[in-house]
Formats: structure tokens, sequence, C-alpha cells
């Protein structure tokens, strides 16, 4: 199996979402943005290094927690510049997207790009479905009644409280991923066969391997090893909160299909799918994925684009009668939670 970048949506002659497919690409809004990428890259690396720098010259304080929050948040502007190289929002070639993607997700982040591409590539294909997206399989969290009967334990005990504990949670997320990432690389198969398909195994374990030494090395060169763990503490605790807060509000609380739902692939996308209301600030924040919907219809679409093609988008489902789930971030996180408890009733009874 070669891996690819996440994959494009298909286009039938005909479709519902081939007539509004036509309508995007006569606004123009598939097309690249170069300029917009090459100012986005050399403002968000030069914050990301310009932090580090500044964890430097600051050395062995204790004001080192604090450039900790900052760093977190650097990380997390980074690890969506290698979400957009996976798409091919910055290129049509696959070598600069790959490029991108392996500078950003292992070097700098600690994040297998392989893994992450693989993965997201499965969510795209079936958002929300149980048995093949592996953003709702069960884990640490339940989200859906079968699930959360299954549990046994601690999973039990968790799956009861489990919106209580979502957040607190989420400090562990950014352990999770570097762990993941790690097992991506090493983990095969009975067979011998690796378990994820990665095109540049090798590359990706030399990076991951160059970004744990340098970060730790950098920590305990600077600070003192308490200093350094309070650093590491903070930094990897507060990059797994935010994104976990930049994904959660995409899909959590929506319709969950089955294999007996039959949607298209307009249907499918849109339903399960949730937009967050805001402004330009909202945007960056959470690297434009509040366009959830317009994200999972066309994938490879340029970040910036993404405020332009939802009028479009939205308009479009109106004529079609499919609902456009559009809330407020606040609300978007209560919808969520509301799911997750919902789901662990069985347990509390």
């Amino acid at each position: 199996m070669v891996l690819e970048a996440v994959a494009d949506p298909p286009v039938r002659r005909g479709s519902d979402y081939a007539q509004l497919s036509r309508r995007i690409a006569k606004a123009g809004l598939l097309e690249r943005r170069p300029g917009w990428y090459a100012t986005r890259i050399a403002l968000t690396l030069g914050a990301f290094v310009a932090g580090w720098v500044a964890v430097v010259l600051v050395g062995d304080s204790w004001w080192q927690a604090l450039l900790a929050a900052v760093m977190a948040v650097a990380t997390t502007q980074v690890a969506f510049l290698g979400h957009d190289a996976g798409h091919r929002q910055m290129f049509r070639r696959r070598g600069p997207s790959e490029v991108v993607g392996l500078l950003a997700g292992n070097l700098a982040v600690g994040l297998s790009y392989g893994w992450w591409v693989d993965k997201h590539n499965r969510h795209h294909a079936n958002p929300n479905h149980e048995d093949e997206d592996p953003d709702v399989g069960a884990g640490a969290l339940v989200w859906t009644y079968e699930q959360a009967l299954e549990t046994r334990g601690f999973g039990r005990w968790l799956a009861r409280r489990q919106a209580f504990l979502f957040f607190p949670l989420l400090l562990l997320e950014g352990l999770s991923l570097h762990v993941a990432s790690i097992r991506a690389i090493v983990e095969r198969e009975p067979g011998g066969k690796f378990r994820t398909p990665m095109r540049h195994r090798a590359v990706e374990a030399l990076l991951l391997a160059v970004h744990t030494a340098g970060y730790l090395a950098l920590l305990l060169l600077v600070m003192s090893p308490g200093k350094a763990l309070v650093f590491a503490a903070v930094h990897q605790g507060l990059w797994g909160l935010y994104m976990g807060c930049a994904f959660a509000p995409n899909h959590k609380g929506m319709p969950m299909p089955t294999a007996e739902d039959d949607l298209d692939f307009l249907r499918k996308q849109v339903i399960t799918s949730r937009n967050v209301r805001g402004g330009r600030v909202t945007d960056v924040a959470l690297g434009a994925l509040n366009y959830q919907i317009e994200h999972h219809l066309f994938p490879n679409m340029p970040r910036a684009n993404l405020r332009r093609a939802q009028p479009i988008v939205r308009a479009y489902c109106a004529e079609q009668g499919i609902p456009y789930a559009e809330t407020g971030l606040i609300e978007s996180y209560r919808q969520a939670l509301g799911h997750l408890h919902e789901v662990g009733r069985p347990l509390r009874g």
C-alpha cells in the first residue's frame, strides 16, 4: 500500500456534489495561494524560532513556565501547517507537500507525518463512522452506547465521568501523539509487515530522533532538571489541550452514520460536521478548522479560501434541504460534552 496525501473527494458528473464543486471551482476557490502560504509559513516559523530563542535567553528561571505556554501555542500553529501540507493545500505536487509535512510534523513538533496522513485519510473518508473513523474508535473516551457497555474496570469508571474529565484528559493528548508516532514507525503485524503504511519511514524515524534529542538537550542545557521538567509538562500538556480544543468542535456530538445508512459524499460530509462561528481571530486560533464543513467537502482547498467558500456551500445546502450545522465555540463544546455525558448514561444507571 502506497501512502498518498489526504485523499481528494470523488466527483461524479451530475451528482449533487459535482454541481457544488463546479460552483466552487468557478469562483476560483480551489486555486493555490502561494503568496498567502509563503507569508503564513514565514510568520509561523518565525514566531516558533523566536520562542525557542527566548527560552535560551531567559535561561534558568521559573519564567520558563510562561514561555512554555507561549510555545504550546506556537507548536500548535506549526502543526496546522503540517495539516495543510498533508491535504496539499500549499502545493499540488506530493514532493514539496511531504517536505513541509515532515519538517513541520516530525522535526518541529515531534509528530509522525506519515502516521497522521494515514489516520486522517480514514477519518475524511468516513467521518464519525464508528467502524471506519479512527477518531471515534473506543479508547480513553467512548462515543457510542455500545462502546460504553464494552468497557471494563478503570475504562468503565472513566466512561461514566468522561464529560467531566474531557478537558483534563486533553492535557495528556500531546504525550499520546508522541507515543502513537513512535509506535507507528516501529510496530509490525504478526507476519512482519509494518502496521502503518509510511513512504519515508527511515527519514521519519531520524527526524523524530533529532526532535527528541534536540528538545531534551536544549531544555537541560538552558535550565535545571526541575525547571526543564516543569517546562516540558506545561508545554506538552497545553499543546495537547490546544490541539484537542481545536479539533473537538468539528464532529463530536454530530450524527454518527452506520453501515445501514445510505449517504452520498455530500451528505455524509455535511451532516457529520459542525462549523464554528467567529471572525479572523477564530480563523487563526483554530487553523480555519472552524470551517469544517467546507474543509471536508474540499480538503485540498487552501485555508485562506474556506471563509469565502462558506456562503456558497451554505446556500447550496439550503437549496438541497441538507442540514448545515453552525454554532458558537462555547456551544460547540457544550454539544460535544453533552454527547459524551449521554453516552456514559447507561453506566451511571
